[in-house]
């Protein structure tokens, strides 16, 4: 199989159907933030010790490519995939383990800002790269009708577990959280 198959040499690419958009169709512009945040969880992954935290994190990548399958499939041309859809069990996952790694955290009174561990700033890019790809499946849904409500769902819900990850990252490895404070 050639990696490259020059059918894209025009700006264009194909939808799951069969559909031919450009590549800078909100559709596209969707999907495609949802690979680089897949692609930016990976590098995070390589930071995160083996266990529980590690092993929902490639949990989320695997659903991930869920949503761009979901995203990329023009339904008015072809059924969407059971593999495609995310359910109302995957974002209660996410919230439990939202719950799991808040349990211990201290309450927060200022903004929290990026910094050491570079894990727990790799999950802030995490989540700012959630917050962009929930943006642009807002105006993919805005657009069209086939997009479902729990796609969105799982996406917000996802750039709070980036956050509360972060959170955790930095307390369970003994550093201090780094805070906006507007008196400086």
């Amino acid at each position: 199989m050639k990696i490259y198959t020059k059918t894209g040499d025009s700006g264009n690419t194909g939808l799951i159907g069969g559909t031919r958009v450009p590549k800078n169709d909100i559709r596209i512009e969707a999907y495609g933030t949802v690979d680089e945040l897949n692609a930016f969880i990976g590098l995070l992954a390589c930071g995160i010790e083996p266990g529980e935290d590690k092993d929902f994190l490639k949990k989320i990548q695997f659903l991930l490519f869920a949503v761009g399958s979901h995203l990329a499939t023009d339904q008015s041309q072809t059924k969407l995939h059971a593999s495609s859809i995310i359910s109302d069990e995957n974002i209660a996952e996410i919230e439990k383990q939202i719950d799991r790694l808040s349990e211990n955290l201290p309450p927060l009174k200022y903004f929290v800002l990026p910094g050491d561990p570079s894990s727990s700033s790799a999950a802030h890019v995490c989540r700012t790269v959630t917050r962009r790809a929930e943006r642009r499946i807002l105006e993919l849904v805005q657009q069209k009708s086939d997009i479902d409500q729990n796609i969105l769902t799982f996406i917000n819900r996802l750039s709070d577990y980036f956050f509360v990850l972060s959170r955790y990252i930095t307390i369970n490895e003994g550093h201090n959280e780094f805070f906006w404070k507007n008196d400086l």
